[in-house]
C-alpha cells in the first residue's frame, strides 16, 4: 500500500478545531484540500502528519500554536489616530479592514479596540495563539514525479 512521502500531493478531507470544540474550518460539503507534503502549503503542524498515512487512513492531529499561526505578536497591533481614517469606514470593534502595505500589499486587519481618538488595528492571523485540531481523511495520494 502507497504511503505518503515528501514532495506527493495529497487531497485530504479535513474539520479544524479549536481547543474549545468550535469548528473553525471544514472541507465538508466542498473538494478535499489538496497540497504537495512538505512544501510549506499548509501550516507546519499539519504538513508534518501527512508522511506514513494511507489512502483511507484518518487520524487526529494536534497542532500547537507555534506550528500553526504562531503566537500572538503585540508588534502586529497599531494604534491609529481617528483622524487618519476616512469617516465612512466603520471601526466598530471586531471590524475586518485591510491596510495597504508601502509595497501596495494589502494587509488584513481586525478592529480590537476603539475611543474617541484613536482605534487599534492588529495585523494577527485570527487562530494566532490558537492550540487546533484536526481530523482528517486521507483521500488521494498523487507521488512525486
Amino acid at each position: 500500500m502507497t504511503q505518503v512521502k515528501n514532495g506527493d500531493t495529497v487531497s485530504i478531507h479535513y474539520t479544524g478545531t479549536l481547543n474549545d470544540g468550535t469548528t473553525f474550518d471544514s472541507s465538508e460539503g466542498r473538494d478535499p484540500l489538496a497540497f504537495q507534503v512538505g512544501s510549506g502549503q499548509i501550516i507546519p503542524g499539519l504538513d508534518s502528519a501527512m508522511p506514513g498515512m494511507a489512502v483511507g487512513d484518518k487520524k487526529t492531529v494536534n497542532v500547537p500554536c507555534d506550528q500553526a499561526y504562531g503566537p500572538v505578536n503585540p508588534d502586529m497591533r497599531q494604534q491609529v489616530q481617528r483622524t487618519e481614517i476616512p469617516a465612512e469606514i466603520p471601526t466598530e470593534v471586531g471590524t475586518r479592514l485591510q491596510m495597504q502595505a508601502q509595497n501596495g500589499q494589502a494587509i488584513p486587519v481586525v478592529v480590537v479596540d476603539a475611543n474617541e481618538t484613536t482605534v487599534t488595528l492588529d495585523a494577527n492571523h485570527p487562530l494566532a495563539g490558537q492550540d487546533l485540531t484536526f481530523a482528517i481523511e486521507l483521500v488521494e495520494i498523487k507521488p512525486a514525479a
